[in-house]
C-alpha cells in the first residue's frame, strides 16, 4: 500500500511537470493498485470471520467481490485514458522526456517489489490475483513509459506517449476482463470449469448400491471452496448401511474432485423428475 501511494504522488507530479499522459496513466494505475491491495487485505480479513446466523457461509465471498471491484475499476480507468489518448493524438503536447523516464524508472522498481510480494499467493486466490494483475500491469506500463521517454528524447516522437497509453490499456483490460469473468461466474454460483458433472455421475454410480445420482448442483462459495448437493437413488437399506455408503461417496468426491462440503439426499425413486443427469445407469 505504502509503495503504491508514494509512487502515485511522485508520478502525478512527474507527469504534470513532464506533460506525459502515459506517466499520469501509470500514476492512476498505481493509485488503483493501492486501493486494490486495501480491498484485497480487507476481503481476506472478512473471509476469516466465523459463520453466523445471518451469514451461514461466513463472508467467504468478500474476496470474490473484491476481485470484481478491482477488475471493474481498472477497466473503467483505462476507458477514460483511451479518451485522453485520442485527444493527445489530435493535439500532441510537448513532453519532458528525461523527467518522464526517471519517474517511470522509480515506479518500475516499486512495482516489481510489489509484484514479487503477491506472486506466490496469486496462484491460489482470485482476490490476490486481481491485485497481482494491477501491480504486474503497472510494471509493464512502467517499462513501456521508460522506452517511450527514451524514444521521445532521441527521436522527438510525441505520439509515442498516447500510443503507449492505448497499448498498455488493451493489455490491462484483457487481463482484468478474465478475472472479472471468473469472479462473476463464482458470484452466479457457476460450477468450477475443471469439474465434469458427467464424470461425477459416472464415478458415484460405480457403487453397486447406487441406482443413479441426479439433481447434482456444484458451486463455489469462495476460492478453493467447492460445494455439492445431490439426490442419490439407492436400493432399500438400513440407515446404518446408508451412512457407510454416504461416507464412501463423500470420500470419493473429496479425494478425486476436491469437493469438501457435500450434502447428499438418499432416496428410493422418490423424484418424479430426475433432472441434471438423472438417467438410470
Amino acid at each position: 500500500m505504502l509503495l503504491n501511494f508514494v509512487i502515485t504522488v511522485a508520478q502525478i507530479v512527474g507527469g504534470i511537470i513532464s506533460g506525459s499522459l502515459a506517466l499520469i496513466s501509470d500514476a492512476l494505475h498505481n493509485f488503483s493498485d493501492g486501493i486494490a491491495v486495501i480491498l484485497s487485505y480487507t476481503a481476506i480479513k472478512l473471509k476469516q470471520r466465523d459463520s453466523s446466523h445471518r451469514h451461514t457461509f461466513g463472508l467467504k465471498r468478500a474476496e470474490i467481490l473484491a476481485a470484481v471491484i478491482n477488475s471493474a475499476v481498472l477497466i473503467i480507468i483505462y476507458f477514460f485514458l483511451f479518451y485522453e489518448a485520442v485527444s493527445r493524438f489530435l493535439e500532441p503536447h510537448k513532453i519532458e522526456a528525461v523527467t518522464m523516464t526517471i519517474v517511470a524508472f522509480i515506479g518500475l522498481v516499486a512495482n516489481i517489489i510489489g509484484t514479487l510480494l503477491l506472486k506466490r499467493d496469486a496462484k491460489n486466490s482470485i482476490n490476490i490475483r486481481s491485485s497481482y494483475v494491477h501491480l504486474l500491469g503497472d510494471s509493464v506500463s512502467s517499462v513501456a513509459v521508460i522506452f517511450g521517454g527514451v524514444a521521445i528524447a532521441v527521436w522527438n516522437v510525441m505520439w509515442i506517449d498516447p500510443l503507449l497509453t492505448v497499448l498498455i490499456g488493451i493489455y490491462i483490460i484483457k487481463e482484468s476482463y478474465d478475472i472479472l469473468s471468473d469472479a462473476i461466474h463464482v458470484l452466479m454460483e457457476g460450477a468450477p470449469a475443471d469439474l465434469s458433472l458427467n464424470e461425477i455421475k459416472s464415478e458415484v454410480e460405480k457403487f453397486p448400491e447406487v441406482d443413479n445420482i441426479h439433481h447434482i448442483h456444484v458451486w463455489t462459495v469462495g476460492d478453493n471452496d467447492i460445494h455439492l448437493e445431490a439426490h442419490v437413488n439407492v436400493s432399500d437399506m438400513k440407515i446404518s448401511e446408508s451412512d457407510k455408503l454416504r461416507n464412501k461417496i463423500e470420500l470419493l468426491l473429496e479425494s478425486k474432485f476436491g469437493i469438501h462440503h457435500i450434502t447428499l439426499q438418499f432416496e428410493c425413486n422418490q423424484c418424479l423428475e430426475e433432472g441434471l443427469l438423472g438417467k438410470h445407469k
